[in-house]
């Protein structure tokens, strides 16, 4: 039986099922960065090597941005709310596996199983929000979006922090996976209410071969980047020349798929038809590559350079959060008047802020540095609130509900690649001003510098497309 409304009526439950899903989005975006601050603990107590600690981290990236498409597509193809509910399933039976972990194998399978659910959960989000939201309340449900993905990104570090800090060693980093079985459950029990259900009578068309080729051509771009800590970029770098050969592979099976007259996996034309959403995609991955990288680097920074315990790392940071998801909630109302000129404006302060934190960090010693960069952290948290949502809004503006959830798996998984290719950027610019001997100073300096030079390619391609007018001032 279909209980959802007729098309043109709202849902009624459509705000409530948006904060069901958004608890679950959250918390499997939280898990890209929360298990950073425990590595110590789990290193030390399962006495793994560091090569191998480091596959905890980088296995979930690696499978959460390999399964972000094939998500979208299979929603798209056997609906969204099925998928929604299988992939926050294992989401939760794999978060228990990772904490149950009698040793280092275990919890890196555990991981990359629960990077992979994470990916197939991920696009429902966006996928139903462009079901069940038009007009200005798109807007703002994208709004509610956006504060999640940035919001879940910058508080990582610090509700890492406070489970360490609350069950503390040897066996308290179990709890940064455990945590998520009672919010996984409640939003489980709370999604199968509230998601509406769509009848569908034909067999589902699933390119099998092009996800294959997709997935291989993800795999060899994150692949070195996921690893350049432990020297991924020098001994894997020419897996991204067998990217391109995927790549171009992949391109060309979907337009033969296309010609077919079967469903491909991505249509190539969501880039050359659609309004929109090339320049979205460029400027989510330019970004996505300046601000994701600098929680790494402040890590080693405050905790390495200045003595800060875990959760005092993550206070510090915390302005950016704080700002990002006042301003996130408020440009998603704001973009269906301002459109593309929101995040100009925003990505402007997201590059003033990290260029005066830069500027702090230089002028300032001592272990107060921490309360100096309060207010300019809470400036580029403002701008970056003023990107993410307004940016996902009008990147799917114009994409066909049918297409919703490969399109936002496509966005996001550019977001992947740009927080790996940003990691990787920034991490190795910091590690060479330290091993050069210039000190934790300047190697927080010439990472944000590099920071603002990403992001400042981010406003460029953001200029390009509000001066060019080739999508509409005010979003559909």
């Amino acid at each position: 039986m279909n209980d959802r409304p007729p098309p043109d009526t709202p849902d009624p439950r459509r705000w409530r099922a948006l904060a069901v899903t958004q608890a679950a989005g959250f918390m499997s975006l939280l898990d890209v960065s929360i298990v950073n601050v425990a590595l110590p603990s789990i290193r030390a107590d399962l006495a793994a090597a560091p090569a191998g600690i480091q596959w905890v981290v980088s296995g979930y990236a690696l499978t959460f941005g390999l399964s972000l498409v094939a998500g979208g597509r299979l929603g798209d193809a056997l609906g969204r709310r099925r998928m929604f509910l299988i992939a926050l399933t294992g989401f939760i039976l794999t978060s228990a596996l990772a904490g149950a972990a009698p040793s280092l194998l275990w919890l890196v399978v555990a991981r990359l199983l629960q990077g992979l659910t994470g990916g197939l959960l991920t696009p429902q989000n966006s996928g139903l929000i462009q079901d069940l939201f038009r007009g200005a309340e798109r807007g703002r449900a994208f709004g509610i979006f956006g504060a999640t993905v940035g919001v879940s990104t910058a508080v990582g570090p610090i509700v890492g922090g406070l489970i360490l800090a609350t069950f503390g060693d040897p066996e308290g980093w179990r709890w940064v996976f455990y945590v998520n079985l009672p919010i996984g459950v409640i939003a489980l029990g709370l999604a199968a209410r509230l998601l509406p259900r769509v009848e569908r009578h034909a067999r589902p068309d699933i390119d099998v071969v092009g996800a294959l080729l997709l997935g291989a051509a993800v795999l060899a771009v994150l692949l070195p980047l996921v690893q350049a800590e432990s020297g991924g970029l020098r001994e894997l770098w020419w897996l991204f020349g067998v990217a391109v050969v995927f790549g171009w592979s992949f391109v060309r099976w979907e337009r033969r798929t296309v010609r077919r007259g079967r469903m491909p996996l991505l249509d190539t034309r969501l880039f050359t038809e659609t309004p929109g959403y090339l320049a979205g995609a460029g400027v989510g991955l330019a970004y996505f590559c300046g601000f994701t990288g600098i929680w790494l680097v402040f890590a080693l920074f405050f905790q390495n350079g200045l003595g800060y315990t875990p959760l005092e790392s993550g206070l510090a940071v915390t302005p950016f959060a704080i700002g990002g998801a006042v301003s996130s909630a408020v440009a998603g109302r704001l973009v269906s008047r301002w459109g593309r000129l929101i995040t100009v404006v925003g990505l402007g302060l997201v590059g003033v802020g990290i260029a005066a934190v830069a500027v702090v960090v230089l002028s300032v010693s001592g272990t107060d540095i921490g309360w100096w960069i309060a207010v300019p952290m809470l400036i580029a948290g403002v701008g970056g609130g003023a990107v993410i949502s307004p940016n996902t809004t009008m990147t799917l503006a114009c994409v066909p509900n049918r297409m919703a959830g490969v399109a936002g798996g496509v966005l996001q998984t550019g977001q992947r690649i740009g927080t790996a290719v940003g990691t990787a950027t920034l991490a190795a610019v910091f590690q060479a001003v330290v091993g050069g001997g210039g000190g934790y100073v300047p190697a927080l300096a010439a990472a944000l510098g590099t920071a603002v030079a990403l992001v400042l390619v981010a406003l460029g391609l953001a200029v390009w497309d509000w001066r060019s007018d080739r999508v509409p001032s005010r979003v559909p």
